[in-house]
């Protein structure tokens, strides 16, 4: 028999495609983005920046990253909810992984970020202890447990609380050991597109998970309102960002990142469905990739 399709990936390369290291921009992009806001006037040439913490702080969100991708493929691939999968490839759902020893990736993966997380704890507070065991906590039931909340239509939820709002704060806090009200729009911000990338990949999915039986929040909204929620988020975004100028004024130079955002906006509007929503998924992490550069060297060079 000829097989026509991809041929798999075999040994490591499994592994890599599993960790789906497409995704880890939406790790990397709230630590350097709340960085920057942690950057203080008049402390010399780091502008008062704990390096050692900040790089703490990015294996935590790249850890925690990849072990909620390794701990969705397992949940997901043991209740079948991947067996026709059109997106990436997955390792229990294919079968080219057993369900066990992608478990035992998603905890090692928890593990490295907790021992990163104890460091910083070690140095700041306690308290991190706590914000990482929820963390960890929030990455594994999203698509694990009897009553996944992924299924439920919260996903967006967590991962604006997290990948937006907890990383982007939690990373100026372990530089300031404070909050401030730029670190809070700059999480809303970078909340918005991670929240895009869900809302894409959830839009590409809603065939597949309506039969499966999950509930996302694509799936409840309908096809239309999901497409009119990503402009919403993609529009909120940049606004802000906009909105963070009182305080630092280059963080206007994010709106050079707006031609980025045209090309999966019009995708999507055109009705881009399936396979065809593919590079509107790829089309937003860029955008993100863009963003978060843009908007970490605008707060830089405004202090």
């Amino acid at each position: 028999m000829t097989n026509s399709g991809p041929t798999p990936p075999s040994g490591a390369a499994r592994w890599w495609a599993g960790a789906r290291l497409k995704t880890l921009p939406a790790a990397a992009v709230p630590v350097a983005v709340g960085t920057a806001v942690a950057a203080q006037p008049d402390a010399g040439w780091s502008h008062g920046i704990v390096w050692w913490r900040a790089l703490m702080a990015l294996i935590v969100a790249l850890a925690l990253q990849v072990a909620t991708n390794y701990a969705n493929d397992y949940s997901d691939g043991i209740r079948g909810t991947d067996e026709d999968r059109v997106g990436p490839l997955r390792l229990v759902g294919s079968g080219l992984v057993p369900a066990r020893q992608v478990k035992m990736a998603a905890f090692a993966a928890f593990g490295v970020a907790g021992l990163a997380g104890l460091s910083l704890a070690a140095a700041v507070g306690w308290q991190l202890i706590v914000v990482g065991a929820l963390c960890m906590l929030a990455g594994w039931f999203y698509t694990g447990g009897k009553n996944p909340y992924g299924y439920l239509g919260l996903g967006e939820i967590f991962v604006f609380v997290f990948f937006g709002l907890v990383a982007t704060m939690g990373s100026e806090y372990v530089q300031t050991e404070s909050l401030s009200q730029p670190g809070v729009l700059a999480g809303i911000a970078v909340g918005c597109l991670a929240c895009a990338l869900l809302v894409t990949n959830n839009l590409r999915d809603i065939p597949g998970d309506t039969e499966a039986g999950k509930k996302t929040l694509a799936v409840r909204l309908g096809d239309g309102s999901t497409r009119v929620l990503y402009l919403a988020l993609i529009v909120g975004a940049f606004a802000f960002a906009v909105a963070l100028a009182p305080w630092r004024v280059w963080a206007l130079v994010v709106l050079v990142a707006v031609p980025a955002a045209l090309p999966p906006l019009r995708a999507v509007f055109a009705g881009a469905k399936g396979l065809d929503l593919i590079p509107v998924l790829g089309g937003t992490g860029k955008l993100q990739m863009v963003f978060g550069l843009l908007l970490t060297i605008g707060l830089w060079i405004s202090v």
